[in-house]
């Protein structure tokens, strides 16, 4: 599935307060979504020493879909493609990769 096919099909379960005027809530639950990945992979740390089994990795990639639905809802709320998102990004890494610097901090590198 293409990114921008999703995030037009996404939309049709939009159900939110003021959806198509509301960047705040995709952002909350966007948060919300990755906070929750973030537990489950925790967790497989804590009690399983970072083994991941079948049952926790079906959950995290139900979370992942999550993640997505929220990045696919903020994209269309700032009126920007999913697609050109994706394309934006990976130019931007392959930039950096080129230039030798993927690693570091820093936006402007």
């Amino acid at each position: 599935m293409r990114f921008d096919e999703y995030q037009k099909r996404s939309r049709e379960t939009a159900i939110y307060p003021d959806a198509g005027a509301n960047f705040v809530y995709p952002t909350l639950g966007l948060a919300g979504e990755a906070g929750e990945v973030a537990e489950k992979v925790k967790k497989v740390l804590r009690d399983r020493g970072g083994r991941m089994d079948d049952e926790t990795r079906a959950t995290v990639k139900k979370e992942l879909g999550d993640v997505l639905w929220y990045v696919a809802q903020l994209a269309t709320e700032l009126g920007l493609s999913l697609g050109e998102v994706a394309q934006e990004n990976l130019a931007k890494l392959a930039s950096r990769k080129e230039r030798g610097v993927l690693g570091g901090s820093g936006d402007a590198r």
